[in-house]
């Protein structure tokens, strides 16, 4: 039953969830899957082409185990779908003792609430993972939510913005700051396209005041944040900030730290500390976070380091949607 590199490493917990849920294996779990019109294999490759086998097959084993448990609901579903993804995590690592395969699960349970009116993508810079979760979830969110959901991308670069937004067929919002009142200017939008990727709104933004007046403009009610290898990216900076106001004006905000350096040393200064040390970026996500991921939003080999699945965390969240909504649609 070895389907993918690195099975042994996940043996134990994978078998026992089949076990659990009356499931031969992971290929039964497919025709399970297969036998209701949907196939969680194929739709995560659809998300992000660079993806796993690993990554394909945890949610093969996520969408059997909804199935089983009888979850009709999508938000329902992406719960379940969240069990399948943590027996994909490797004993010991940074991905086990966070829960994340749980995680993000939830997070999807919170984007196909009613509830949950915006969702931001908060990138270090505006990067193409982002584009791959946006347009997944503009995809599938709203065929199993009553209210449409808000996706928007937040990061830092204006060229960067409009350039993200061109290629993927976004809305470019430039936006300008006054710093001495502190109000935020729409100068302009442009919309790429016709189709729901129009519908994704695309800022960049020239510093962490900036980005925090977009958090506001656009009334964030939940985010993951981007790229964060360096230390001087200024998402973890935004979300903290953005939290605590949000905070104080009694409203909630559910934040995810997820990024390159989320989970490895990063900084120079901590290096010496080896594993005792979170690295500055991980420290400062430890700081605003709800909800941590493990490695990088982007790049699946090193999400795979961390002890979970090839897939990059910002895909992740695209793929767990579309999942949840084929399984809702399943049922019917």
């Amino acid at each position: 039953m070895n389907l993918f590199e690195g099975f042994e490493r996940r043996q134990q917990s994978i078998e026992a969830a089949l076990k659990k849920y009356q499931l031969a294996d992971l290929q039964a779990a497919r025709e399970l899957c297969s036998e209701r019109g949907f196939d969680p294999y194929q739709i995560v490759f659809e998300t992000q082409p660079i993806a796993f086998e690993d990554a394909a097959w945890a949610y093969v084993l996520g969408a059997a185990i909804a199935l089983r448990s009888n979850a009709h609901k999508a938000k329902e579903a992406a719960t379940a779908l969240g069990e399948g993804l943590q027996a994909f995590c490797v004993s010991g690592s940074v991905a086990q003792q966070r829960q994340v395969g749980l995680g993000h699960g939830n997070l999807a349970a919170r984007l196909l609430d009613e509830e949950t009116e915006c969702f931001c993508f908060l990138a270090g810079h505006e990067s193409f993972a982002a584009a791959e979760g946006a347009i997944k979830i503009a995809q599938y969110a709203n065929q199993a939510r009553a209210k449409p959901i808000r996706v928007i991308l937040n990061g830092l670069g204006k060229d960067a913005a409009y350039l993200i937004a061109r290629m993927n067929g976004f809305t470019y919002v430039q936006t300008q700051l006054d710093y001495a009142t502190g109000k935020l200017a729409i100068v302009r939008e442009k919309r790429f396209g016709h189709s729901e990727r129009a519908g994704i709104r695309c800022y960049g933004t020239d510093d962490v005041v900036e980005g925090v007046a977009v958090m506001h403009h656009e009334a964030v009610d939940v985010s993951i944040t981007g790229n964060s290898t360096n230390a001087a990216r200024f998402q973890h900076p935004v979300a903290g900030t953005y939290k605590k106001e949000r905070l104080l004006l009694g409203q909630e905000y559910f934040s995810v730290a997820s990024g390159g350096g989320t989970g490895r040393t990063m900084h120079p200064d901590n290096v010496g500390a080896g594993p005792a040390s979170y690295g500055m970026t991980d420290t400062m996500g430890r700081m605003h976070c709800d909800a941590q991921f493990a490695g990088s939003s982007s790049v699946p080999a090193h999400v795979e380091m961390m002890g979970f699945v090839g897939m990059g965390n910002n895909p992740m969240v695209g793929a767990s949607v579309a999942v949840a909504v084929a399984i809702e649609q399943s049922c019917h």
